[in-house]
């Protein structure tokens, strides 16, 4: 059996080669790479590396050719690239004779009107058309993505929000790996779907479990999407970010994560790290690399 993962070299598909590696022989593990030069270092460690480039389909069908199990990561990037990208990337799993694919998909996708979600439907929806059996890995939140609003706290800000008391299912980006490493290399994940998500929590929970973490008190300032939009900006955020960060947002105020699931406990087959612990680790790591 041989198992690929596509985005091998990101943040994500770094860590499910990593937890893959610990139970799978590197022999059966191959990765799609844009840049095959950043994975040396896993070459080296006897895991097959193949260029593929989701910008140029005809790379996919040489690095998917002899695969049994695929895991697609989503791309980064706008809607409408991201919809070509991942439609290309399934099509060249259909050509290729793959058996299995798995996809990191976003929390109840195929529902949720937040604007990330039509890359993640378009891939869901092409993915079945294939007839190719597949497992949907539905990513409700990394906690990893509050990092910059930890690192605010930490220089003395308070925690901005226009999310209301929406609420999320943050868990560590390792986990979300190890669910992924869990689907690709076990048994009887064919056509499911996994929801994806840790304990639904507030803005105000987050941040009184961070306040905890730090022994302090953090404020929490609710405001309107117009003075969140201002305020990004006045921290010197890229301009073309504002608009998405504002509609994430709004997504979280409206429910488009308050996705209830014991998914994650079931593939892992352990509980979720308590959000304590996960936020203690998220700070000793930005604590380190200061």
């Amino acid at each position: 059996m041989k198992i690929l993962v596509t985005g091998a070299t990101g943040k994500l598909g770094s860590k499910v080669v990593e937890t893959l590696l610990k139970t799978v022989p590197a022999s059966q593990l191959a990765v799609s790479v844009r840049n095959p030069e950043k994975a040396e270092g896993l070459q080296a460690r006897g895991v097959e590396v193949r260029q593929g480039d989701f910008d140029r389909p005809e790379t996919l069908d040489t690095a998917f050719a002899g695969i049994d199990r695929l895991l697609i990561i989503s791309a980064d990037g706008d809607n409408e690239t991201r919809i070509r990208q991942h439609t290309d990337a399934v099509a060249a799993a259909e050509r290729s004779g793959v058996k299995f694919i798995a996809y990191t998909s976003l929390g109840n996708a195929s529902e949720t009107t937040i604007f990330l979600a039509p890359p993640h439907r378009a891939a869901e929806e092409a993915i079945l058309k294939t007839g190719i059996p597949y497992s949907f890995l539905r990513n409700n939140w990394y906690l990893e993505n509050e990092i910059p609003s930890i690192q605010g706290v930490l220089a003395g800000a308070p925690w901005v929000t226009s999310a209301g008391n929406g609420k999320v299912g943050w868990a560590l980006q390792q986990e979300y790996a190890e669910a992924a490493a869990a689907v690709l290399s076990g048994k009887g994940h064919e056509n499911t779907i996994y929801e994806l998500s840790g304990t639904l929590l507030t803005q105000q929970e987050l941040v009184s479990a961070l306040g905890s973490v730090l022994g302090k008190e953090i404020p929490v300032q609710q405001v309107d999407d117009a003075a969140y939009a201002e305020i990004m900006k006045g921290a010197g955020l890229p301009e073309f970010i504002i608009p998405m960060l504002v509609d994430i947002q709004k997504g979280i105020r409206d429910g488009a994560l308050e996705v209830e699931s014991n998914d994650f406990e079931k593939l892992l087959g352990r509980p979720l790290t308590p959000i304590n612990e996960a936020l203690t680790q998220i700070v000793n790591g930005i604590t380190q690399t200061k």
